[in-house]
């Protein structure tokens, strides 16, 4: 396995992060099992985020994953937690300092840890001020229950206006991004043409923006389409796309799971993809797929069958 560093942190992380927003989904040999079978492969780096999991959104998913921290005290200094704060369930999004602090705090309890490693604000807050979400990030850092910070769901703009308040480094940025969800590079390929793929979408030049300032972009929903639409692996509305995973997975001896995700490896900006599966088996195919190098060919031929157009 290859690692890379997560931004300019100097925190070296799997080229996967495995997500956990359904983990109060199955019971908990299941999700002990998946927890434990990343962590023994070396994929230790876990995304939740503070409205994960039950009717309110108030956690449930990290209070699960704290439970395993509370069995095994140990492991706590062999893996990197990454949560998330700023949606204020049925109410508003909220960069405050008071929200950003006190949302830490919550997560700290639930997930019975001390520090978290990375933190994201989840989605932007336009009522947001720079200088003062600074001054909680720097507050956070200085008492040690912060190690790094990022965003999610962010354009250049936003995350420019932010840094230039920081006096450290975004380490990330999570967006979605999937062979059949793909406007940031779509508008790129698509530069100064009248067709929809380069329409811009606040995605323009995302990933040239990220890796100029190593920002590591994290997809969110790497086999999904729409907005929680459902997968696109075997699905009727993807037959092309479907029909070529199975024709490069065979010219690889793997499966069509692996080679999305060597879809992923393949590009040079170091995507580190959240993978959200509660399938112990299907993670290792995912895990799998980080040691397969498609072709420049076999990259293109996906990006196409996933109905994507070139000029």
């Amino acid at each position: 396995m290859k690692k890379i560093e997560l931004g300019k942190t100097g925190l070296t992380v799997p080229p996967l992060a495995v997500g956990c927003m359904r983990i109060n989904s199955v019971d908990k040999k299941q999700s002990d099992k998946l927890f434990y079978t990343a962590v023994e492969n070396g994929f230790n780096f876990f995304d939740n985020a503070d409205i994960y999991g039950g009717k309110d959104h108030r956690g449930e998913c990290e209070e699960i994953f704290g439970e395993k921290l509370k069995e095994n005290k140990s492991i706590r200094n062999k893996i990197i937690i990454q949560t998330k704060c700023g949606i204020r369930p049925f109410y508003s999004f909220d960069f405050s300092k008071k929200h950003i602090i006190e949302s830490v705090e919550n997560s700290l309890k639930r997930m019975n840890t001390d520090y978290i490693d990375v933190l994201l604000l989840h989605r932007p807050d336009t009522l947001f001020d720079p200088d003062e979400v600074a001054d909680a990030f720097s507050t956070l850092k200085k008492d040690g229950k912060v190690l790094h910070f990022g965003v999610s769901n962010e354009n250049r703009e936003q995350m420019e206006l932010l840094q230039n308040s920081m006096d450290m480094p975004i380490a990330a940025n999570q967006i979605q991004l999937s062979l059949v969800h793909c406007p940031a590079i779509q508008n790129g390929i698509n530069f100064n043409l009248m067709n929809d793929s380069a329409v811009d979408r606040g995605t323009s030049g995302i990933i040239e923006f990220c890796r100029l300032n190593k920002i590591t972009i994290q997809p969110w929903s790497p086999f999904q389409h729409g907005f929680f639409k459902g997968t696109f692996m075997s699905s009727p509305d993807y037959p092309e796309l479907n029909n070529k995973l199975e024709e490069i997975a065979e010219r690889h001896n793997s499966t069509p799971t692996s080679i999305v995700v060597a879809w992923y490896m393949r590009h040079p900006a170091k995507f580190q993809p959240v993978i959200g599966t509660m399938n112990p088996d299907r993670l290792l195919e995912c895990i799998k797929g980080t040691d397969i190098v498609l072709t420049r060919e076999e990259w293109y031929e996906l990006y196409m069958a996933a109905g994507n157009v070139l000029p």
